[in-house]
């Protein structure tokens, strides 16, 4: 049999590539990508010319019984996504979850991904917390946010530029706008910044600067504190 590669592609900075992720795509029989135009350019950049196939959450579940049986008569099949590690918040759980009932070797590379580096340098706890991904737009959004009220662990949540101030005003109805919070946008990205401080103060911040790029936004959890 083949194997199913899941490899990380940039979020940002070209140079976050990593050597094994350009050698293992360049000897793949075949790329699966999210977006072709978008992964196009990436391998261009990396003078990769393995073809393409697209990839994504419209199609996966009439495409993947194609790509497992291509790793079943021995194809190297690489799977990316537009920016980031396939299946965290992007499409890659179900073929994985296919190639892997199919008794498919399955290896994913490490290597970049936006929540990690916003976790880390957010100053709050990372040795436990929760990924949430993202918030349901509308229905469930709320119920989700209170469910969330008593979580001790530090919590990671991606978040759309239009949609950012208002999850903040969200955050701070059920968890208090005193919370500690971290505002990380363009990660690895040339205009790579965080906002720290509490809830309503990245609330303050946001209200007066038009929030722009793709954003994680790393929330403190319950402390004994809050708890009296």
């Amino acid at each position: 049999m083949g194997i199913l590669y899941i490899v990380p592609t940039p979020v940002g900075n070209m140079e976050d590539m990593t050597l094994r992720a350009i050698r293992i795509l360049k000897e793949a029989d075949v790329v699966l990508a999210e977006d072709t135009r978008t992964s196009g350019i990436l391998l261009k950049h990396f003078q990769i010319q393995q073809h393409l196939l697209s990839h994504h959450k419209f199609n996966e579940h009439g495409t993947s019984a194609a790509i497992v049986e291509r790793l079943k008569a021995g194809q190297t099949v690489a799977l990316v996504s537009d920016a980031g590690t396939p299946g965290i918040s992007d499409p890659g759980f179900f073929l994985v979850r296919e190639a892997v009932r199919a008794g498919v070797e399955v290896q994913t590379l490490p290597g970049a991904t936006a929540f990690v580096p916003a976790l880390v340098s957010s100053g709050l706890p990372c040795d436990r917390f929760c990924f949430e991904g993202f918030l349901p737009q509308k229905k469930g959004r709320q119920s989700k946010i209170a469910s969330l009220r008593d979580e001790e662990r530090t919590m990671v949540f991606y978040e759309s530029p239009y949609r950012v101030l208002k999850t903040l005003q969200q955050f701070a109805e059920v968890f208090g706008s005193e919370r500690p919070v971290s505002v990380c946008r363009e990660i690895s990205k040339v205009h790579e910044e965080s906002v720290r401080g509490t809830l309503a103060e990245a609330i303050a911040h946001f209200t007066d600067h038009e929030p722009r790029g793709e954003f994680v936004i790393v929330v403190g959890g319950k402390t004994k504190d809050e708890k009296l």
